[in-house]
């Protein structure tokens, strides 16, 4: 039985957890310091309508195959899954297991291919999240709307990149997640030689393979890990006083590998198994099982029972 007390986190008054994220986003000396001038973020908005675009171009029927479908279903594995879900969420942000360094460093790298920030950054985001979850510090507040929470907040200045250098310094000693961290956009050009390579082999179009293994799959990604900042805030079952909007939705769960039970995922944060109660299906959860049996996940942490 779980104990339901045992994690349970009140509330941060918005005018408190805004005094605090404050004091968290002041640079120290030592920080990387993040530019936060602009009113929009134009390089965001100009790479996302220029991946949609592309997305909405690859759907035309003569880019339709079976070999393109089967790439884009192992990359969105790869990288939904084994690089976000279990790599730089329960694996780096949350710590819920451990697992050798080269192996940590390759899920790292399956994140880092899915182009949702650096694992660097994209952890100290996470941590800052639960930290003001659903409090005006919060960078994707869903009381501000699920269009901010989905994606409007990634097109205006994000005052919580200040305090990424403190909130993810354990990753930051790590030379590979600072090379990482920097230029992550750049693996999408092996990856898409690979693509280009495979497609030809294969007697099909190349440009087929790149189109749907790269936009295709980055949109479907995007939108899929979106949602559990967005839908999962809305809509679904509440299990635990988790103190904030986190909802259980069974819907988001199955499109992302078990991450769509965020109320418990927000009411036990460390915990390396989110579909706690009967029937809930947490296939991050089986992956993290499956590497216990090699051998290669120890330190596995779980809700507190009794």
């Amino acid at each position: 039985m779980i104990n339901h007390t045992a994690h349970q986190q009140k509330p941060i008054p918005s005018k408190e957890a805004i005094k605090v994220s404050s004091r968290l986003q002041r640079p120290l000396k030592t920080d990387c310091i993040y530019p936060n001038k602009e009113q929009r973020r134009w390089g965001t908005i100009g790479f996302m309508i220029t991946i949609h675009s592309l997305t909405i171009y690859a759907l035309q029927p003569k880019f339709w195959n079976w070999q393109v479908l089967s790439a884009l279903l192992i990359l969105y594995w790869i990288t939904a899954c084994l690089g976000v879900t279990l790599g730089y969420h329960r694996l780096l942000s949350h710590r819920s297991f451990r697992a050798p360094k080269w192996l940590e460093r390759f899920f790292a790298t399956c994140g880092a291919l899915s182009c949702q920030h650096g694992p660097i950054d994209w952890v100290g985001l996470h941590r800052h999240h639960h930290s003001f979850s659903d409090t005006d510090a919060d960078h994707h507040n869903s009381k501000k709307g699920f269009w901010w929470s989905h994606m409007g907040w990634m097109f205006e200045p994000i005052p919580a990149m200040q305090a990424v250098p403190r909130l993810s310094g354990d990753l930051n000693k790590d030379s590979y997640y600072r090379w990482l961290n920097k230029n992550f956009l750049l693996l999408q050009i092996p990856l898409g030689a690979t693509l280009f390579w495979i497609g030809n082999l294969m007697g099909i179009s190349g440009w087929a393979m790149i189109l749907w293994g790269i936009p295709v799959r980055l949109v479907l990604v995007y939108h899929v890990t979106w949602l559990v900042n967005s839908a999962t805030h809305c809509w679904g079952s509440v299990a635990f006083d988790s103190g904030d909007d986190s909802k259980n939705n069974p819907w988001v769960a199955a499109l992302t590998f078990g991450e769509g039970w965020h109320n418990n995922h927000h009411a036990f944060p460390n915990s390396a198994k989110q579909g706690l109660q009967s029937g809930q299906i947490d296939l991050t959860w089986e992956h993290i099982r499956l590497l216990k049996a090699l051998g290669l996940a120890t330190k596995i942490r779980l809700p507190i029972t009794s």
